[in-house]
């Protein structure tokens, strides 16, 4: 590689990196304060930078809203994948995906898992403002391929149910299973319901029903 191409692939990764650390702290920040309160000062404050460096990575605030919910999404997006490449059963992949959402609800995994539930609730009503909302859009479209490569393995291995609809209701299953997943991690903010059966042990009841549903008989 010739120093000029040396330093253009430099200059890239260094402004990749400034980048996601401003989407880093942008979470951190949002997640304390709310969209709508948070302010781009205070999101240079957390990073530490100039307002002016978090204007030139991204314009309005909500370009930054957006691409802090697909920051996460694409963490989900790695467990999907990985989950689908490994190997094991169709009921094994499942269970995998279950306990994942599980593991949505403890401490330390529940403060990004309200930030996305928070960012669903704000574009619902925010759409026409969101210019990158389509880059959310694309990571979600990846997130049920990877699902479908495990639900069309599960007319093959015998280890789910075979009848017609399998296919549709292992998706509304998953589905369900991680939604609700995510409006138990706000139950957490709420503080008179602390007294509920805790998320997690919803969350592994609902499983157990679920995991009968689908297991062949």
């Amino acid at each position: 590689m010739n120093p000029q191409d040396r330093w253009e692939q430099e200059r890239k990764e260094g402004k990749n990196k400034r980048m996601q650390s401003i989407i880093e702290a942008a979470g951190r920040v949002f997640s304390r304060k709310g969209f709508e309160k948070t302010t781009m000062q205070d999101i240079a404050d957390e990073e530490n930078i100039g307002v002016a460096t978090v204007f030139r990575y991204f314009p309005k605030k909500d370009n930054l809203i957006v691409a802090v919910a697909v920051n996460i999404l694409e963490g989900y997006l790695a467990i999907f994948q990985s989950v689908a490449s490994i190997n094991g059963t169709c009921l094994e992949k499942i269970e995998k995906l279950f306990d994942h959402f599980i593991s949505d609800v403890e401490p330390e995994n529940v403060e990004y898992t309200q930030l996305l539930e928070a960012f669903e609730s704000y574009a619902s009503t925010s759409l026409g403002e969101l210019s990158n909302y389509q880059d959310y859009i694309e990571v979600r479209k990846k997130i049920v391929d990877a699902l479908s490569i495990i639900v069309e393995e599960s007319m093959q291995d015998g280890s789910i149910q075979s009848d017609n609809s399998i296919k549709d209701d292992l998706a509304t299953v998953i589905n369900a299973f991680g939604l609700f997943s995510r409006k138990l991690s706000l139950f957490k903010r709420i503080p008179f319901l602390n007294d509920d059966l805790a998320p997690g042990d919803q969350l592994a009841i609902i499983k157990k029903i679920f995991m009968d549903y689908i297991r062949a008989k």
